[in-house]
């Protein structure tokens, strides 16, 4: 069953009742819903007047729900993740610690390989010539050290939006519909993470000391072109000019249950990221040499 996103963009008092989510909106009809918290994936709260019970936390919690909170500007800020969701997590993230510093530059060369092709097959449904991608490819060593990612990137994002083009954490278009995507997919793959029993924070590329998510931030990354392509065909882009509308945000939320082709198969992004981490364990175990990855069809 795929995990649905539930999205709070208006006063609320949010509480449990029988294992389930109960949305009291502050309207005048005082309207109540229910929602099975066992269905749920993932819970955006959006608006400052949004009230949660701590027992509805502890309950989203139990069955790894991620909670996102967003600030004055109504992005992604923050992000309630458990503490034990893995019946193995302190031999898991033992494992993870002791994993070498080759299997993880070997790791991260699989990484770049796949966002690439994956970048390289946006450019082919665009109608776009994507040979220098695809070269770019074959060209990826161990740990990326002759930054092919960079250089995709250079050449991808200038084939989209023109030789002008910076991505940022620029409010305005198409930055800020991008930086939402990308916020409610670091999101499924941190939950996922930490369901696989791992450790979000301790990355097989990314070392910035001040980011709590950098493992998440590595293994999003050959995901980050189903957000590109879902931006590019958002209502109104190009007449967005002032960032992001709430018919895109509708829109980008959902991303969880896009189908993305994963080992042969169809699978929902959310059921396909989970397919990503467990092998990403099994990496860092031995078992496996191999991170499995989608590959991107439209």
């Amino acid at each position: 069953m795929v995990k649905r996103t539930l999205h709070f963009s208006n006063p609320a008092y949010l509480s449990c009742r029988n294992q389930q989510l109960v949305v009291e909106l502050k309207n005048d009809e005082k309207t109540i819903k229910s929602v099975p918290i066992e269905d749920v994936g993932m819970v955006i709260l959006e608006h400052p007047q949004i009230t949660i019970t701590t027992r509805l936390l502890e309950y989203l919690l139990e069955n790894n729900v991620a909670i996102i909170t967003c600030n004055c500007k109504y992005m992604p800020s923050g992000m309630f993740l458990p503490f034990e969701s893995n019946s193995e997590q302190t031999q898991r993230m033992r494992t993870q610690l002791e994993a070498s510093a080759p299997l993880k530059k070997q790791l991260w060369q699989q990484t770049v390989k796949s966002k690439i092709y994956n970048q390289a097959q946006v450019l082919l449904y665009l109608g776009e010539k994507n040979d220098r991608l695809i070269h770019l490819v074959g060209e990826v060593v161990s740990g990326d050290t002759s930054n092919c990612e960079g250089q995709a990137a250079s050449h991808y994002w200038g084939k989209i939006y023109g030789g002008n083009f910076v991505r940022s954490r620029d409010p305005e278009t198409p930055n800020a519909q991008l930086n939402y995507g990308y916020a409610i997919l670091r999101s499924v793959v941190a939950r996922s993470l930490t369901a696989s029993g791992m450790f979000p924070s301790m990355g097989i590329f990314h070392r910035n000391k001040y980011n709590a998510f950098c493992l998440a931030d590595d293994i999003m990354e050959p995901y980050r072109p189903y957000v590109d392509w879902l931006v590019l065909h958002l209502p109104d882009l190009n007449q967005s000019e002032d960032g992001l509308t709430q018919a895109q945000k509708i829109a980008l939320l959902k991303l969880p249950q896009i189908d993305v082709q994963i080992n042969g198969l169809k699978r929902p992004l959310f059921h396909a990221v989970s397919i990503t981490t467990a092998s990403l364990y099994k990496c860092f175990a031995g078992e496996q040499r191999k991170i499995h990855y989608p590959e991107f069809h439209h």
